[in-house]
């Protein structure tokens, strides 16, 4: 294999922050204003763990959230927690996220994150 080929094989996509990302509408269950959309795009799936780029437009919804770390790419807004807590969210923002964590995104600016869905401790330790 030549270099050239070792270096395709580890590229998982040149530039997180204009790579195509196909919306769809968010459950209207989950949604508490506006009309926002979202869609993920996975590019690594490996041993449990999963790395993504999600995006969501404007908007307020809801979520129970799983075992997650990101980075904000680009977008601002705020997830809030269901102690009250919140975390302002801009590019360069890095968050982890608890399994079971009830969550609400306010978003003000389309929002892209690049994600890592970490594998769950319960199974892992099984």
């Amino acid at each position: 294999m030549t270099t050239t080929e070792l270096a395709a094989d580890r590229l998982l996509v040149q530039d997180a922050s204009a790579a195509p990302v196909e919306h769809a509408p968010v459950d209207a269950a989950d949604v508490l204003g506006g009309r926002p959309t979202m869609g993920a795009l996975p590019l690594a799936d490996d041993a449990g763990v999963e790395l993504g780029i999600w995006e969501i437009t404007s908007g307020v919804v809801t979520d129970v959230e799983v075992d997650e770390v990101f980075v904000v790419l680009s977008g601002r807004g705020r997830v809030e927690f269901e102690d009250g807590s919140s975390i302002a969210l801009a590019a360069g923002t890095v968050a982890r996220l608890r399994a079971g964590d009830r969550t609400h995104w306010i978003v003000y600016e389309t929002l892209r994150k690049i994600y890592v869905l970490l594998p769950d401790h319960e199974e892992a330790t099984s």
